[in-house]
């Protein structure tokens, strides 16, 4: 395998963005290829079934870009189709579930966990059994938020209807006195600010994105498929959708200022 070749990142939509922002950030010799499923977002009210299959078809995807390994930036996906695609590739495929979980046991004083995320994530209680699996004495309390993707893809960042719906969502969490947020979404990243406000100071929010960059990296180096220092790029960033290119070239700008050139549509049924 070549090390100098990309990492693949996929997602539902854009959500995956803020983990190629980490990547970017963190890993910053690194190429990407990512692909979002905007044709069939989002996942999080979709059946197992179906996003195994939207799975490895991104998957078949990527690797005709020849791709190193494989995050999956999107926390259903993780969720329901992990365990069983990483036994049917031969290169290394990571999701954004056990990083942010290890990090949300490491940061908890109280042993009070709340988990949001989409439907799909929540009902699955991936976050739940990883966070046990670490430590059974921690109290998880997951809540599925099912708005704050339409709003986050809105652009509603800072907007008085996202304010008023984030403080409904997280007040049974408030209530359960959790100390540990997991934004169990990637999209949640976007509006950070809001959750982070509407908790208060004492609660601690884990972005799964920045600890899957960091186990990315641990991971590469590991495998001996880390990017060599000083190779000439070829495309560094390549970014792949199934629907609606311009509106998210439009929404990736905002995330990844100058670093989205083309953005392509392919049709990944095909695959």
């Amino acid at each position: 395998m070549d090390r100098n070749a990309p990492v693949g990142v996929f997602d539902s939509g854009i959500g995956g963005l803020t983990v190629v922002r980490e990547i970017m950030r963190q890993l910053p010799d690194e190429r990407v290829v990512y692909f979002g499923d905007t044709a069939r977002l989002p996942y999080g009210n979709k059946s197992k079934e179906n996003i195994i299959r939207f799975s490895r078809q991104i998957i078949r995807f990527l690797k005709t870009q020849n791709v190193k390994a494989i995050v999956i930036a999107c926390n259903t996906a993780s969720a329901y189709a992990l365990e069983t695609v990483k036994n049917e590739v031969d290169i290394p495929i990571i999701g954004v579930i056990n990083a942010g979980a290890r990090t949300a046991v490491q940061s908890t004083a109280s042993g009070k966990i709340g988990v949001i995320g989409t439907e799909g994530t929540i009902h699955s209680g991936i976050y739940t059994q990883v966070i046990r699996k670490l430590d059974p004495k921690i109290q998880v309390f997951g809540k599925a938020c099912p708005l704050f993707v339409p709003l986050v893809e809105e652009g509603l960042f800072h907007d008085s209807v996202t304010d008023e719906i984030a403080s409904r969502y997280v007040s049974e969490l408030k209530a359960k006195y959790v100390d540990t947020l997991v934004l169990g979404c990637t999209h949640y990243p976007l509006i950070r600010s809001t959750l982070g406000r509407i908790m208060g100071e004492g609660v601690v929010l884990v972005n799964p994105a920045y600890e899957t960059a960091i186990e990315l990296k641990t991971l590469l180096k590991e495998h001996g498929l880390d990017c060599e220092k000083g190779v000439k790029e070829q495309e560094k960033f390549q970014f792949f959708v199934s629907d609606l290119a311009e509106k998210f070239t439009s929404f990736a700008a905002s995330i990844l200022p100058n670093q989205v050139g083309e953005v392509r549509k392919i049709d990944i049924e095909e695959f």
